[in-house]
């Protein structure tokens, strides 16, 4: 997976990985919209530029193997990568990839992966990422999984 660098195009590989207790210190409500120690009994993974440890974006999720279901609890991108003047480009959607891979690996062709957006950024999240609307939260089963992978994670 890859970050593209918004100003010059140029590609950086990713790492994603699993949050460490170490790794809160430097997590900031300030640049990452949340106050992430509260996610530290949940599942939350790091996106960095591999030989960096500057993270980018964070995601916590939540397991559901009864629904063949990944729930997205929260995800954001660090504050200088929201919006038009962001410096990288792919963030989320590497995010949002990584975890329905997860999916499709526990779940087969049942997998789903879920979050409750707020109303502002439905929209985003449907055209963007293919997303589909179910009540309040959104979607993507087996055929966006593979689209997502495709574009996303296509090496």
């Amino acid at each position: 997976m890859k970050v593209i660098k918004s100003t010059t195009g140029e590609h950086f590989q990713v790492n994603i990985d699993y949050v460490e207790d170490e790794d809160y210190k430097s997590v900031s409500k300030r640049r990452y919209f949340f106050d992430w120690k509260e996610e530290k009994d949940h599942e939350v993974y790091e996106l960095s530029i591999k030989n960096s440890s500057d993270i980018l974006g964070l995601v916590s999720i939540e397991r559901i193997p009864d629904e063949w279901r990944i729930h997205i609890r929260l995800l954001t991108v660090s504050s200088e990568n929201k919006g038009r003047n962001k410096i990288f480009e792919n963030i989320a959607g590497n995010l949002i990839t990584f975890v329905s891979k997860i999916a499709l690996r526990e779940y087969g062709e049942l997998a789903c992966v879920s979050l409750k957006p707020k109303d502002a950024i439905s929209r985003h999240y449907m055209d963007k990422y293919g997303m589909n609307r179910t009540g309040l939260t959104l979607i993507v089963e087996i055929s966006e999984i593979l689209d997502l992978i495709n574009t996303y994670d296509h090496e």
